[in-house]
């Protein structure tokens, strides 16, 4: 039986130092993304750990949430695995067949970042390329380590699922073999704002992901468009490979990506960019601000 439906990791406002909670928004039905967003109170219920990953008990504290930070932590993530090419529809767009094997590349634990209100910011040594984009993830979390699994085990090791953005440099990324250094920079992976356990989706098929940049939606999908699906990929990944809890999986993005729009489009200093997940995830925001 598990002990919580959806957790964030948190700030409190009545806190004096700054260490961080893990709790249980009171509203079940709140998008704490969005209350963040617009300086609405989101209550939530204290547990005793200090990880998601082992989160403890209710402790009976109630805490108001000051600042939202990503569920876990760059030590608890380790290397972030990431899908490429996985939405049949996304694979359409960019004219690229039907891949029959997942696609792999790494984030580093450095690319990890919070929600709103920290910024997305694309680093001076991209910005002269104009090639910034977006990617509206679905991000799954290992909560115990997985290691030759089977697709049928490979949900009994998902601790449950959270939203990302793959934010990407186009210019880098289509002059190399290889995806990880366009892909890597410092917060280019914003995770959150909550963690939604395995149990609370009788069927994550049904998980919509959407992407919204400046109020406008470009992305809109559910699972059921994924070329691989999450037990296969989490399986596929176990193979010989020991993924630890806390690891966390990036799942692909769907049709709608910017730098095959026509007319093109790119993430610019002032954008906004929203990655809206069901079943209680909620709306990561990002803020993009370019370095100077």
């Amino acid at each position: 039986m598990t002990n919580f439906s959806r957790l964030v990791r948190f700030v409190p406002k009545s806190s004096t130092s700054s260490k961080p909670l893990i709790g249980q928004p009171v509203d079940d039905q709140l998008d704490v993304g969005l209350a963040s967003y617009d300086s609405r109170s989101i209550e939530v219920e204290v547990y005793s750990g200090d990880s998601v990953l082992n989160p403890g008990d209710k402790t009976g504290k109630k805490e108001i949430v000051d600042r939202l930070l990503s569920p876990l932590t760059r030590s608890e993530v380790g290397t972030i695995r990431c899908i490429g090419l996985n939405y049949v529809n996304h694979a359409k767009e960019v004219n690229q067949p039907i891949p029959t094997t997942p696609t792999l590349f790494m984030k580093p634990a450095t690319a990890l970042a919070d929600p709103y209100p920290s910024p997305t910011v694309l680093p001076k040594a991209l910005v002269k390329d104009n090639a910034a984009d977006y990617e509206a993830e679905v991000a799954i979390v290992i909560g115990k380590d997985a290691k030759n699994v089977s697709e049928e085990e490979a949900l009994e090791h998902l601790l449950g699922i959270t939203a990302a953005n793959d934010v990407s440099q186009r210019a880098a990324q289509f002059a190399q073999s290889q995806w990880s250094f366009s892909k890597s920079f410092d917060g280019a992976c914003p995770i959150g704002p909550a963690i939604v356990h395995r149990d609370q989706i009788h069927n994550l098929t049904e998980v919509r992901i959407s992407g919204i940049l400046n109020g406008e939606t470009v992305q809109d999908s559910k699972l059921d468009d994924l070329i691989f699906s999450i037990p296969k990929i989490i399986s596929f990944l176990s193979q010989g490979t020991t993924l630890p809890a806390g690891t966390i999986i990036i799942t692909g993005t769907p049709a709608g990506v910017g730098f095959t729009a026509d007319p093109k489009v790119t993430l610019k200093d002032g954008d906004e960019f929203r990655v809206f997940v069901s079943h209680g995830v909620g709306t990561l925001i990002n803020k993009i601000v370019e370095e100077k």
